[in-house]
């Protein structure tokens, strides 16, 4: 073992002479260990959340979606579907088409955005295993159904009986405007649609779309083959990047191919700079609890001079002595670590496990206990982090404090 690590363990795990210095290098320890520990929960329970949110943004959104860069709509021409047909990553795709309608119902009224959608789209998306009530139709004995957000159900206060319809009203694309518009009503579009299922993936989404079949949607919009998307699903996910890049070069700039990060790329945003925020705060916090450091290594190398010199004695250079309780700092900071990691592991591990800590009342919440997602990345950043303060509280009084008070007293 190399000789001034030796010591330095020595030094770290024996008896000092003064109590107050094992109780700040005790101390130093567990600052470092439990603002460790608190990086991992946090960046953990980050992860967590951001791989909720993807789940519950996969049943409804699909692997690629593609639209139209010079229109709300298009059509499908042979070149395109020639080109989803023969791409071998392509397992499904769905036309879909919306637009902001207002939806009447027994009295009760809102503005929702109606999305037609054609037979496939259960093949791109899993919204069938996200209802709470009712079953997915979107047809029903040859009559149009259609499936509700639980926020647009919960405003409507829908019945899911089939007796009363949704009146489903949009302005005409095609009446002409005449007079002083008190035969207003003829430029209004009006058909009705009876519900068969509530679904709720997430409040964005429950509170905004009623899903209806495709024809309908184009039926009442006054449009024959117009599509506003298509929503791809792949083979295999992970070559997202791949199918993106492929499509955009075989299609050029006349469509726009988004992925999932692409669709909300808002949100993720958010998402990534509130967890660095917090990543910094808790860093800055780490670094102030690294002061304990300084000072345990402050008061060993005072506590340690009757050592230095007879180390000196025994023909030990400067060198020696600076890596002696440079060691020692990076010791307390590799223990610290080291115990932190263990501790934020087994507290992530038991919230996954157990769900001890809770979001608040039950049913509030879509899960009833905090989300937690261990990351191996995280730990190697938290760790070299750690590492890295540590040997920055080292640096600072093996290079000043042991020349100010043990070399230059020889």
């Amino acid at each position: 073992m190399n000789l001034s690590l030796y010591i330095a363990r020595r030094y770290l795990l024996s008896k000092k002479s003064r109590n107050a210095i094992n109780i700040i290098s005790g101390i130093s320890v567990a600052g470092v260990a439990v603002g460790t520990a608190a990086l991992i929960v946090i960046l953990s329970v980050f992860n967590g959340f951001d791989g909720l949110i993807k789940t519950l943004f996969t049943s409804f959104d699909p692997d690629l979606k593609i639209t139209s860069v010079q229109s709300k709509t298009f059509v499908a021409d042979d070149k395109l579907l020639s080109v989803l047909r023969t791409d071998n990553a392509i397992a499904a795709w769905s036309f879909s088409l919306e637009e902001n309608a207002l939806l009447e119902y027994d009295g009760q009224q809102m503005i929702a955005t109606m999305k037609g959608v054609d037979e496939n789209y259960l093949k791109v998306t899993g919204l069938d295993s996200m209802l709470v009530s009712g079953e997915y139709y979107l047809k029903y004995n040859d009559i149009p159904t259609a499936v509700a957000g639980r926020g647009v159900s919960y405003k409507l206060n829908l019945d899911l009986d089939f007796l009363v319809p949704v009146k489903v009203h949009i302005p005409s694309r095609k009446a002409e405007i005449r007079g002083n518009f008190q035969d207003a009503v003829n430029l209004i579009n009006t058909r009705n649609i009876y519900t068969s299922g509530v679904f709720a993936v997430q409040q964005e989404y429950d509170n905004k779309y009623y899903i209806v079949p495709l024809s309908f949607a184009r039926e009442v919009l006054e449009y024959d083959n117009d599509i506003s998307a298509i929503e791809i699903k792949l083979k295999d996910p992970k070559q997202t990047a791949v199918v993106k890049e492929r499509l955009t070069s075989q299609l050029g700039n006349t469509f726009a191919i988004a992925d999932r990060n692409d669709q909300h790329r808002f949100l993720y945003q958010v998402m990534q700079s509130e967890k660095w925020v917090i990543f910094l705060i808790l860093l800055f916090i780490l670094i102030i609890a690294s002061f304990n450091v300084i000072a345990s290594l402050t008061m060993l190398i005072i506590d340690k001079k009757k050592d230095i010199n007879t180390l000196r004695s025994l023909g030990a250079n400067d060198s020696l002595i600076r890596n002696i309780f440079f060691a020692e700092g990076m010791l307390i900071s590799l223990v610290g670590a080291i115990t932190g990691l263990l501790l934020g592991g087994l507290i992530c591990w038991v919230q996954q496990e157990f769900g001890i800590v809770k979001l608040g009342s039950e049913g509030s919440f879509i899960i009833s206990a905090y989300p937690v997602l261990i990351n191996p990345s995280d730990f190697a950043l938290v760790f070299g982090t750690v590492l890295f303060i540590g040997f920055l509280a080292a640096w600072y009084p093996v290079r000043y404090i042991t020349r100010r008070f043990a070399i230059s007293d020889y």
